[in-house]
């Protein structure tokens, strides 16, 4: 099956190549990028502002291919692509939580921005404590990094 999806807007960045970008939102404290939303998804927007971290949900537009075994940047060893955060997966989509600064028409500043400049924006969502938190009991193969 063949599932299509349109961008929602761009996700603009200081990163202009992957050499030297935070793997993680939360290893980019501070950094600032900006969403240009598509004027037609504008009145998705309404009661975003209410909510000071957001999901962006993206296309890894510069990964090519995928691998389903790869060694990840913190760890030595193979690991299943399910069972890491590599970019270049059989979907090739992303997911970062990010700060929201403001909202103004259809231009969000944010911050911890960890994706490519002109990243392709696949949908938002509110980051929501109350659901998103979860007590982990496991995490996989990073509780073995020293």
């Amino acid at each position: 099956m063949t599932i299509c999806f349109k961008s929602i807007g761009t996700i603009l960045t200081p990163f202009k190549r992957k050499e030297g970008m935070p793997i993680q939102s939360r290893g980019s404290k501070g950094i600032k990028g900006t969403i240009k939303l598509k004027r037609e998804y504008s009145d998705g927007l309404l009661d975003l502002e209410k909510f000071s971290h957001i999901y962006l949900i993206y296309h890894f537009h510069k990964s090519k291919g995928f691998d389903l075994q790869v060694i990840p940047f913190l760890d030595d060893k193979l690991h299943g692509v399910f069972a890491t955060r590599a970019p270049r997966r059989p979907n090739s989509i992303g997911i970062s939580v990010v700060k929201l600064i403001s909202i103004k028409d259809n231009i969000l500043e944010i911050e911890n921005v960890d994706m490519l400049d002109g990243t392709l924006l696949l949908d938002i969502k509110p980051y929501i404590a109350q659901f998103d938190i979860h007590n982990i009991e496991k995490s996989g193969w990073i509780n073995n990094l020293t």
